[in-house]
């Protein structure tokens, strides 16, 4: 007997409610949330951090069609695997091999970096309660607002000029490894995780006392009228404000400070120092929630492993933007494909003048986010249309394609997330 199987289907996603998300509807993630169900209640004063578009056991999307019988998407790619297309489903054994989210920061995250797949599986043996599996995480953010982070480490030029600039900021470094950064030539990035380590270890006391002078004395400038730029004077205020006495708040004379403009990215591969500091993003990761940190945080930190693990190669802000190319067979497509086989993103443009468009059929699974517009979409694999909008979230099996009919007349807007081997 012949059993139909449903291979495009719509997903109700996890939120995690952290405490640095964007509170209520100020939350791209609760407007969406509230976008594919209008029933859905959404509290004033509670945080809409992420959500979580995947089969993460952590947060695996439930099945919106009660034809199929597994309840998550998870058990149903454990079900039926083919669904990943083959070459995904033999090089990662049966299981979707990326996250798909989406991000709404208030306060900073903490500063921090993602092992590489032999120190994940280390970590993970030596402390699963702190590193919950054994799978790398490199991840892209795709800006849907003005967004902020800390990304790298700066050019040396510019850390030594804050260390000129700021005293305080030199008193944790150190005279020895200051000069050693200053007359650094071809030892660059042992003087940079000399002066770094030193800063990251130094006792609480110190760091406390130097990062109060700091804060007071910024505070007095900042009063009086003064440029208070070569402290980087705003954006210590503002850490300092929501992480009081952290360490992280002396990080921002090491790592660049990156702004995207919605469409713009940052990939983060393994080992790369980084903080997400303000902002909305759709994000997508190798599926792991491995993460080794060091400040801004109240969660477990890691300062040893973060010292020893960090890519200590100096480089300006601009080199952090990772560039999307236009899809050669469809100018609607813009293809965010990082250096990793576990994901890449489509972000997908249909100007209001296209009324149908072709959501073309891939060898891997996929799953489809609509952040702007309405459609109704039509598949083979499916008994009927699907309503799409604002927040929808669907997955798509390996070889389907899906006929989207726009209803809205400023046209669609959707990302996607997949598997390009």
């Amino acid at each position: 007997m012949f059993c139909f199987v449903l291979t495009v289907f719509p997903l109700s996603c996890v939120v995690q409610n952290y405490a640095w998300g964007k509170l209520g509807l100020d939350s791209e993630v609760a407007r969406l949330v509230v976008g594919s169900d209008p029933m859905a209640v959404v509290e004033e004063n509670r945080p809409y951090a992420e959500l979580w578009m995947g089969a993460h056991p952590k947060g695996d999307a439930i099945i919106k069609d009660n034809r199929i019988p597994q309840k998550t998407l998870g058990q149903w790619v454990a079900h039926h695997p083919g669904c990943l297309g083959s070459k995904v489903k033999d090089t990662f054994q049966g299981q979707l091999p990326f996250l798909f989210k989406v991000l709404s920061v208030n306060t900073a995250l903490s500063i921090q970096a993602h092992p590489n797949k032999e120190l994940a599986a280390k970590l993970h043996a030596q402390f699963p309660e702190h590193y919950p599996d054994d799978n790398h995480k490199p991840e892209m953010a795709i800006a849907l607002t003005h967004f902020e982070g800390l990304c790298g480490f700066r050019p040396v030029e510019e850390i030594v000029g804050f260390l000129k600039s700021v005293p305080e900021f030199h008193a944790l470094v150190g005279n020895e490894a200051a000069e050693e950064l200053r007359g650094s030539v071809g030892t660059m990035g042992q003087a940079l995780r000399k002066c770094f380590t030193r800063m990251m270890n130094c006792e609480k006391k110190v760091f406390v006392d130097q990062l109060n002078m700091l804060v007071k004395r910024v505070t007095e400038e900042a009063a009086a009228g003064k440029d208070t730029s070569g402290s980087n004077g705003e954006l210590l205020l503002r850490l300092h404000s929501q992480f009081p006495g952290d360490i992280g708040c002396f990080s921002i004379y090491f790592l660049n400070r990156v702004t995207l403009e919605p469409g713009e990215a940052m990939f983060l591969g393994a080992n790369e120092p980084h903080a997400y500091l303000f902002g909305d993003c759709v994000e997508c990761m190798a599926c792991s929630d491995n993460t080794v940190r060091a400040g801004l945080t109240p969660k477990f930190i890691d300062v040893h492993t973060l010292c020893e693990m960090l890519n200590y190669s100096p480089a300006p802000a601009s080199s952090k933007i990772f560039p999307c190319i236009q899809d050669p067979s469809d100018p609607c497509v813009s293809l965010y494909d990082p250096p990793v086989p576990d994901f890449t993103v489509m972000r997908i443009q249909v100007p209001g003048s296209v009324k149908q468009y072709l959501v073309a059929p891939l060898d891997c699974a996929g799953i489809l986010l609509v952040v702007h517009g309405e459609a109704s979409a039509a598949s083979a694999a499916a008994h009927s249309d699907l309503a799409l909008h604002r927040g929808s979230v669907l997955f798509i099996s390996a070889n389907e394609s899906l006929t989207l009919h726009i209803s809205s007349p400023s046209g669609m807007t959707l990302f996607r997330a997949c598997c390009l081997l």
